[in-house]
């Protein structure tokens, strides 16, 4: 029984936690994004996909993993115009249109990486991000190794956290995303373009969410598998309700996933001839779902989320 709570006051663990997380991070700002704009993108789970294949490619064939990390959110700003395209422009339903990115960008991800790279026995692999060496405080026990001894792109998904939560909360452009995704003819109104602040939502949010797959094959895997994402994207969707639609919180549902995830994964070395391991899978789901249910009594949804806007109308 000690062993049980020995797990949680090991290096190992937590910094497990904030690499599990990262990609959740990218994921859920660049969902916020869209909702706070007023649109849903059920594409998400294709979308980092599809970041995931493009970056690993972009890598294989020389670039710089910078460079697969931009090729990767250009994916994704692509994918997004066309979502945008089809729900802003068209007015077309934002289930039926995300659920059919994710569907066409998953196929489409393994179909140019089979062609790209012909089957193998063993999967080709690239250098990832090495974890950073921070003078004084990766030296530092316990939390050092812990918190400071990251890749670069997990430190970008903390700092792109905090720009968004300061652009939404105190710029006027930040201001023009909220209002559009509250009540898009008051925006009009004041001289905002809602179809212009909702195509620029979605693109961005887009290119965060295809960096966030990017982040699985550039830096904490080294190669690319087409299930890979393992309904990471779905997550995402999820904690956005958890995080209220703030940037801030989204950081904190992100680390409690990731950690209820993490702490699955070694109890089955401890428990595993005891409990049958399907438990262990189903406890990360199982407790967001009960910190959703918890924090969704509280949460106010984006007035105009998923109301197709035409201008001059009412």
């Amino acid at each position: 029984m000690t062993d049980i709570f020995d797990i949680l006051f090991t290096v190992g663990l937590w910094s497990s936690v904030l690499r599990i997380a990262t990609p959740l991070i990218f994921g859920t700002l660049g969902a916020l994004l869209c909702e706070r704009a007023g649109v849903l993108n059920l594409g998400i789970e294709g979308i980092m996909t599809f970041g995931a294949m493009i970056g690993w490619l972009a890598v294989f064939q020389g670039a710089d993993l910078w460079v697969g990390l931009l090729v990767a959110a250009l994916a994704g700003a692509l994918f997004g115009l066309l979502h945008a395209g089809l729900t802003v422009t068209l007015g077309l339903s934002q289930h039926v249109t995300g659920l059919g990115i994710t569907l066409f960008a998953s196929s489409f991800s393994y179909y140019i990486f089979r062609i790209a790279i012909p089957a193998q026995n063993t999967p080709p692999t690239v250098e990832p991000f090495q974890p950073l060496d921070i003078p004084v405080l990766s030296d530092l026990p316990f939390v050092g190794p812990a918190l400071f001894s990251q890749t670069a792109p997990t430190y970008l998904a903390i700092g792109i956290a905090i720009f968004l939560a300061y652009f939404l909360a105190r710029t006027p452009m930040g201001l023009a995303v909220r209002i559009t995704g509250e009540n898009p003819h008051a925006a009009e109104a004041q001289g905002v373009d809602p179809i212009r602040v909702r195509y620029g939502a979605v693109m961005a949010g887009s290119a965060l969410m295809a960096v966030g797959g990017a982040f699985l094959t550039l830096s904490a895997f080294n190669s690319f598998f087409p299930t890979m994402m393992q309904g990471r994207g779905w997550i995402c969707i999820a904690l956005v309700v958890f995080s209220t639609w703030k940037p801030g919180r989204a950081i904190l549902g992100a680390l409690l996933f990731a950690l209820f995830d993490a702490y699955q994964l070694r109890l089955q070395n401890v428990l595993g001839q005891v409990v049958p391991y399907q438990i262990f899978l189903m406890m990360p789901y199982l407790l967001s779902i009960l910190a959703l249910v918890v924090m969704s009594r509280s949460a106010r949804v984006p007035q105009a989320l998923m109301q197709p806007y035409r201008k001059g109308e009412r």
